[in-house]
Parts: C-alpha cells; sequence; structure tokens
C-alpha cells in the first residue's frame, strides 16, 4: 500500500515536471528590458532618453501606450503582446489595471454650456493670436505689471502617468483645454480646476489645443494632435469624438507643433523622431519627410499636404550591408504662423536628416494660404544633415550641427506699419526677416552659443517694441540668461545673467530657459529649467516676482504631483489668473507633472 503510494506520488511530480516544460513561460520583463532597452535607456549623461528610474514613475498602462501607440511603437511592434505587458509592468513594478485619467475624484458637479470663445477673455492655441508672438493684451490678460507680485497659487492638478507636463493649456469659455504625457485630455473649470470631461487620445499629447465653432453644426470644437501623428476634432462641451486622422504613416512621425486654426482650416505640422533611430546600428536611414498639412475642420479631410522635400531614394550601403536613403528629414517643430494679409502661412523648419542637403531645412518657409504652394523659403542654416552616422554614403565626414528653428515665426508690425517676421534657432541666432521681400534680412542678433540642444529652443516673444529671447546653452558652461532686442534695430536693450539656482544641484539642474516666454503689457514671464517661473520688469529685465515650482503639491484631483524643469510651453494669461505646466522627464530637464493656477490674492 506504502509502496502504490509512493509511486503514484513520483509518477505525479513527473507528470507536474513534463507541464512545467510544455507550458509557455511567463516573458521576464527584467530580461526584456535588458536585451531590447537597456541600451537607449541606460541614464548616461546626455542620453535623450528617460531613465529607469525616471520611466517607474510611470504607469504600467502609459509605458505600455507609449509601446504600441507612442513614441516607442517602432521598438514595441518587435516585441509580443504578453512581451510588452512584462515590460510594462517591469518598469513600473505594477500590475497593469490603474486608473490612468486621473479624474475619479475632482470631477464638476455642473458643466454648463460652453459660451463663445470670442465673447470672453481666451488664450487659444500655442499663442493669444496666430501671429505666435505669445503677446496677451491687457484687456484678455486681466493682469497689471502691478498686480503681478501679489500672485499667488489658488489650485493644483496632477497627471498621472507623466514625468513631463509638456502641453501648453489653452483657455477658453471659463474652461482650461490642455494635454497630457499619457494621452489624456482634460476639461477642466478654469478657476477651480474641476474636471468637466476626459478623453483618452492614442498617444501623448503634447500640443496646444485650439478652439473654433463647428462647421455645419452648432456648438464648438477642439482641434489638437498626438506623439502618433494623429489629429482630433472633439466636441468642446463634452469631449466626444468627432473625427480623427492619420496624417502620416511613417513609424517615427508625430506631432509636437501645435495646430494652427484659422478660419475652416487646421494648419498642422508634422515632425519626426527617425534622427534618433538614425544612430541605432542597423538602422535603414531614413526616410522621413516632413510636411505642413490643411484639414477641413468640418471632416478632418487633407485639403492640401506640402511636403518639405522629395521622396527619399536609395543612397547605396554601409560597410555593414544596411541600405541608406535620402533626402529626408526637414520636420517641422513648432506651431504655423498665419499673415492673413498676404495669404501667407510661415512655418520654422528643422535639419536634413540624411543627405542630400536641402534648401527647405533650417528655414523659414512661406506657403499660399489656399494651395500649400511654397512662396519663398529664407533658409537661416545651410548644410545642416544631423541624425545621420557620420561616413556613411548619405551623410558624410562630418554630422551637422542641428540648428532647427524650434520656435514659432513670430509676426509683428513695428510702430511705422511695417510688419517684420522674428525667428530664432537652436544656433543661438535670432533673425528679423522682411515678409514684403522674399525674407530678406533686415537684422541678426547673437543670443547664445547654440547646441544640438539650444540655442534658443521652445519659444520667444515680442511685443511692439522689443523681441525677448531666452537662451537655453544647457550643455555649455554658463547656460541661461535673458535678452531683450530692439525691434527695428536688432541691437541689445538689456540683458539679464542667470539667477542663483532654485534646484538642488544634480543631473538636470541648471539655469537654462529652454520654456517659451510669455508678455503681458511691463512684464515678461519665463520659466527656466531650474523650475523657477520668473516675472521680469520689459524696462530693463528686474525681477518682480518668481514661484518655486520645486516640491510636491496637494492636488485637487488627488494624483501625487510634483514640479521639476520647465520646459516647451510658457505660462497661459487669461482672465486675471495664470496657468504653468511644471516638470520635463527627459532632454538634460527634471521629471514633474502638474498644472499649476494662480491669481491676484
Amino acid at each position: 500500500m506504502i509502496r502504490t503510494a509512493l509511486a503514484s506520488a513520483i509518477l505525479i511530480a513527473l507528470a507536474a515536471v513534463a507541464l512545467a516544460k510544455a507550458a509557455p513561460q511567463a516573458p521576464d520583463g527584467t530580461a526584456i528590458f535588458s536585451r531590447d532597452c537597456a541600451t537607449c535607456h541606460d541614464g548616461a549623461a546626455g542620453s535623450r532618453a528617460p531613465s529607469p528610474e525616471i520611466l517607474k514613475r510611470r504607469s504600467p498602462e502609459a509605458i505600455l501606450s507609449a509601446l504600441t501607440a507612442g513614441g516607442m511603437r517602432p521598438q514595441g511592434g518587435r516585441l509580443s503582446g504578453a512581451e510588452r505587458r512584462a515590460v510594462a509592468e517591469y518598469l513600473s513594478g505594477r500590475a497593469l489595471g490603474s486608473d490612468i485619467t486621473g479624474a475619479r475624484i475632482g470631477r464638476c458637479t455642473s458643466s454648463p454650456p460652453l459660451g463663445d470663445p470670442t465673447s470672453s477673455p481666451a488664450w487659444n492655441g500655442w499663442s493669444p493670436s496666430t501671429a505666435n508672438t505669445r503677446f496677451q493684451p491687457a484687456q484678455q490678460a486681466g493682469l497689471t505689471a502691478e498686480q503681478v507680485p501679489k500672485l499667488s497659487l489658488k489650485w493644483a492638478f496632477g497627471f498621472p502617468d507623466a514625468t513631463s507636463a509638456w502641453s501648453q493649456p489653452t483657455v477658453v469659455s471659463g474652461r482650461v483645454f490642455v494635454g497630457s504625457q499619457n494621452g489624456t485630455v482634460y476639461s477642466l473649470d478654469a478657476k477651480s480646476g474641476c474636471i468637466h470631461w476626459t478623453f483618452s487620445a492614442k498617444s501623448g499629447v503634447r500640443t496646444a489645443l485650439s478652439v473654433g465653432r463647428r462647421e455645419g453644426a452648432d456648438g464648438y470644437a477642439v482641434y489638437f494632435g498626438d506623439t502618433g501623428a494623429n489629429v482630433y476634432a472633439l466636441d468642446a462641451a463634452t469631449g466626444q469624438e468627432l473625427w480623427t486622422r492619420r496624417l502620416d504613416d511613417h513609424l517615427y512621425a508625430r506631432i509636437t507643433g501645435s495646430p494652427t486654426l484659422y478660419q475652416d482650416r487646421l494648419y498642422v505640422p508634422v515632425s519626426s523622431m527617425e534622427e534618433t533611430a538614425a544612430s541605432q546600428q542597423g538602422y535603414e536611414c531614413c526616410t522621413f519627410r516632413g510636411s505642413l498639412n490643411a484639414l477641413d475642420v468640418k471632416t478632418g479631410a487633407t485639403v492640401w499636404r506640402t511636403f518639405m522635400l522629395p521622396e527619399a531614394q536609395a543612397a547605396g550601403r554601409n560597410a555593414a550591408g544596411v541600405a541608406l536613403w535620402g533626402p529626408s528629414g526637414v520636420g517641422i517643430w513648432s506651431a504655423p504662423t498665419i499673415d492673413a494679409r498676404r495669404g501667407l502661412v510661415y512655418a520654422g523648419t528643422g535639419n536634413t536628416y540624411s543627405a542630400p542637403a536641402q534648401p527647405t531645412a533650417d528655414a523659414i518657409v512661406a506657403f499660399e494660404l489656399k494651395s500649400g504652394a511654397i512662396k519663398w523659403i529664407r533658409q537661416l542654416t545651410a548644410g545642416d544633415v544631423f541624425g545621420c552616422r557620420a561616413g556613411s554614403a548619405n551623410c558624410g565626414e562630418k554630422a551637422g550641427p542641428d540648428f532647427d528653428l524650434g520656435t514659432p515665426p513670430m509676426l509683428v508690425t513695428l510702430p511705422g506699419g511695417r510688419d517684420v517676421i522674428v525667428a530664432a534657432q537652436k544656433s543661438g541666432n535670432a533673425f528679423a526677416i522682411d515678409p514684403d521681400k522674399e525674407g530678406a534680412p533686415l537684422w541678426q542678433y547673437h543670443a547664445g552659443e547654440g547646441s544640438i540642444w539650444g540655442g534658443i529652443q521652445w519659444g520667444a516673444a515680442v511685443d511692439g517694441d522689443r523681441a525677448y529671447f531666452p537662451v537655453s546653452d544647457i550643455r555649455t558652461p554658463r547656460p541661461g540668461g535673458l535678452h531683450a532686442v530692439t525691434l527695428a534695430t536688432g541691437e541689445r536693450a538689456w540683458y539679464v545673467p542667470p539667477p542663483p539656482l532654485k534646484c538642488a544641484a544634480g543631473t538636470g539642474c541648471s539655469a537654462a530657459l529652454i520654456s517659451a516666454p510669455t508678455l503681458i503689457p511691463g512684464v515678461l514671464f519665463s520659466g527656466s529649467n531650474d523650475g523657477a517661473l520668473r516675472a521680469h520688469s520689459t524696462k530693463d529685465g528686474s525681477v518682480i516676482w518668481e514661484f518655486d515650482t520645486n516640491r510636491d503639491f496637494e492636488t485637487l484631483n488627488g494624483v501625487k504631483a510634483g514640479g521639476g524643469a520647465i520646459q516647451g510651453p510658457g505660462p497661459t494669461i487669461v482672465g486675471g489668473m495664470l496657468y504653468l505646466n511644471s516638470g520635463y522627464g527627459d532632454h538634460l530637464g527634471r521629471p514633474g507633472n502638474v498644472l499649476l493656477a494662480f491669481e491676484v490674492q
């Protein structure tokens, strides 16, 4: 009897071992990350990819979204569904299933009808106007220079699953419309911050949102793009999707520049991350083509599309036998600018990824509003082929300087009535050009040393008399500094050196001014990589108010949130309130995930 029981036990054990060997093993997230991801995400100094320590702050849902529909979808496409889930759970340390909207609490008790966006103070899109000057007039701002020192924090809102707060808040009809890194779009009450609705995009939403009347229907629509190169139209009152369009099928295409809404068309720039992929061994560089697109706001149909360069052609093979392609690149990273008087739309472009170098790269390009035909090109840096592997057949012996124009062209009228376009570049140079003479140069101002990190990175601002240029120079011994330049002559009006740092010493703590500044009469607001927002007098640059975002905040939606580096968008000022995103977890910044709202106390 004992022998029979023992024999049965042995047979059961052997069967269990056999079944275990036959059953598929759950993927090992640690091993997959080490094999496929660690080379880029190793946390090394200068790496553009966030380190594992930063990625651990995100939810498994957010990481999974990045691998399936976001900026990492080319890499995620090489993994099975089970492998993607394993990587997401390994990096976050959490199982899938948590709420990614951050909207379980903080909901509004009522949502009154959305009023006419033109009947109340507004900041609609990247800039208060389609001229992209980032100047908010006094009546719209509801905030004077004398009141600025009395600004205090009113509420804070946390973005879940985010290490960067990177979407310019739009404020119209008493509501804040803002996107987030994990793809959630929010409609918030402008005064209280409560949540009217949320919408989940297919990928992260970095652009500003624009609001306009719905063509052929009652009500208003919200328009924006995501990092998967998708464009959306939502009902502004409810968040219901009206239409979605994929603008570019290239694996690395994305929309980072905010779409510009003008009349019945939405002008959408397309950029990409292919120049980052080009550094990978075995990658066939490069095939992306930057473009500007005009969409019908009612249907999302493409009215016209203008590519910045011809389609890539085979360009031989490198020493490893990998096929090479060119020309490529010339993405548009920033918001297009409307010139209604001349019937033109202007865009600033980026570098070429692979040779031959293109005349449209690192340039201000003027397109006809109706047809998209290129009217003229003013190139500011020639021969900039960056992103390819040096020495390859489609690159050359030396890579270019990567001097994109990440700042939108700014159209401004001088006191005498003459129009000029002001542009700023990662080279550290700023320019004024003549729109009536095909962009003929008027003046050039040298503000910073320039590098692949800028120079002048994401924005500048102009009023009627001066242009204001914040300097990044983040990889130099002397980052930061703020310049005011006389518009008529290009001569320096004043300069403010970097102030003492607010952040704790360490990686990402610097005085670099990377984000776009914001102007109201008499005051320039500039956010810093050190986590501080400072208000400068436009008379002499002196600081009249500052706020340090380097801390955790109690948020009205209960999401754990803190400030960090301020990069990308600057503050939105409207109706007596100021709204600011803080936190940027890559490009030598420091992570954060908070939207802050201030008013005069």
